[in-house]
């Protein structure tokens, strides 16, 4: 078990005079029973009832007095209640659409109890089966482990100061791409991180990923609305993973018969699962972020981890050994589109990249990030700044002077000009520092 970056927002929450019972949301085995179960150290008492277990669903349904229902849930548990702060933990939620109601009298009647739910198929019933109390929950979400997360599981925590400060030495820079480039091929999911941390094998993580993906195709039944959509997401699943960071169209996905309507359903469901993103452009290189949905979007999975089992490409890492020319450098965007999912612990944060509006344009930057009223452009890539062309034409058309280049060079903030002369700042960022940006660009506003 190690400890993860979530833990301090759970932190505040608790601490905080006006919370609401906590909807921790995410895709399955990402870890949030185990979070909460670590979390829940800190509090005097501690229930944790999962409703896949008839009786506890049942003692639920029993009442709408949550008051009546606290100590029911004691003796259920067999604990005797000490003097202090309680967590009440609901897994597996999704279970009984009464007990979602129920949240709502928590947060009116038993304020001082602090409540968690969680559920691995809730986010494909949300909205169409189950509807939570709006205005009487909060959200938080869950991703895979971040590169920083992993430092910590590996045992290189004395590096997380200095890469947050954007303060270390040269003479380590090698060595963190080294460790970069391992994080990648093994990904963030919470068990192979910590399989690898115990055992140090990557052949041992192959029944990790495969159970994995056998346990997300499984579900399929569970959340499909019919035949169609089942065989749908389960071509997804079986060929999605090699199209990780590409430009795709829903029509004909991957060389399929499928038609765009029963393609971008069964996209919607993966979404809701938290399996995979479809990421749309921006078409303007001002605020406010609005992404074009009837451009094709690109393909983001869940954890680069599992796309390099599933798409057969973790000989590369090894061979190439620079996570730029790992699978054309798909992977590398992959990786930095994760990490920038890491930054935030918001519901419903979407992720953006940038293509030219003009008409024949083929400009396009990598990824696009929201900050302090900005829409921060960053380029995955290596080589010259002048080679940085779709970047210089983003920076022609916005108003500020800062753009991003996530690269396996060394950190450090170059001096630019565009072809119309505007001179800008490029902050050259390390893969291995991309949890730093927020601290960054704060800096060098």
């Amino acid at each position: 078990m190690f400890e993860r970056s979530i833990e301090k927002e759970l932190e505040h929450w608790a601490n905080d005079p006006y919370r609401k019972p906590l909807v921790l949301r995410g895709a399955r085995q990402v870890g949030k029973t185990t979070i909460v179960n670590r979390f829940a150290g800190k509090f005097e008492n501690y229930l944790s009832v999962n409703l896949e277990k008839s009786d506890a669903r049942k003692l639920f349904e029993s009442t709408d007095n949550v008051k009546e229902l606290l100590p029911l849930l004691f003796l259920y548990a067999n604990i005797k209640r000490n003097a202090g702060r309680t967590l009440l933990f609901i897994d597996e939620i999704q279970n009984s659409p009464h007990t979602v109601s129920l949240l709502r009298y928590f947060y009116e009647e038993l304020p001082e109890i602090h409540v968690i739910a969680a559920g691995s198929l809730l986010e494909t019933i949300l909205d169409s089966h189950i509807s939570l109390p709006v205005g009487r929950v909060q959200y938080m979400a869950l991703h895979p482990c971040s590169f920083i997360e992993f430092l910590n599981a590996v045992g290189e925590k004395r590096f997380l100061e200095p890469i947050r400060d954007a303060a270390l030495p040269d003479v380590f820079h090698d060595m963190l791409n080294n460790l970069f480039n391992r994080y990648s091929l093994i990904g963030g999911m919470p068990e192979a991180v910590s399989r690898y941390t115990s055992e140090r094998d990557l052949t041992m993580l192959d029944r990790v990923y495969n159970s994995l993906l056998n346990a997300y195709k499984n579900d399929v039944e569970k959340y499909a609305k019919n035949n169609t959509q089942v065989s749908v997401i389960r071509y997804i699943l079986e060929e999605g993973w090699t199209f990780s960071g590409e430009t795709i169209a829903l029509g004909g996905f991957g060389g399929s018969s499928y038609k765009a309507r029963e393609t971008g359903e069964a996209f919607r469901m993966l979404e809701k699962a938290m399996l995979l993103e479809l990421v749309y452009p921006l078409t303007s290189a001002k605020m406010p972020m609005i992404s074009d949905l009837k451009k094709a979007p690109k393909l983001f999975w869940l954890d680069a981890g599992l796309v390099n089992y599933a798409a057969k490409i973790r000989k590369e890492y090894i061979v190439s050994g620079d996570l730029m020319d790992t699978w054309k450098g798909k992977a590398a965007e992959q990786i930095a589109a994760q990490e920038l999912k890491t930054l935030s612990f918001e519901v419903g944060v979407k992720r953006n990249f940038w293509v030219r509006a003009k008409r024949g344009s083929s400009a396009e930057v990598d990824l696009a990030y929201r900050f302090d009223g900005k829409i921060i452009p960053i380029e995955v890539k290596s080589g010259h700044n002048a080679h940085l062309k779709s970047l210089h034409q983003f920076m022609d058309e916005t108003s500020h002077d800062i753009a991003v280049r996530i690269w396996t060079g060394k950190y450090g903030i170059d001096e630019a000009k565009t072809q119309s002369h505007k001179t800008f700042r490029l902050i050259n960022l390390p893969f291995y520092m991309i949890s730093a940006l927020p601290d960054i660009l704060k800096k060098n506003s």
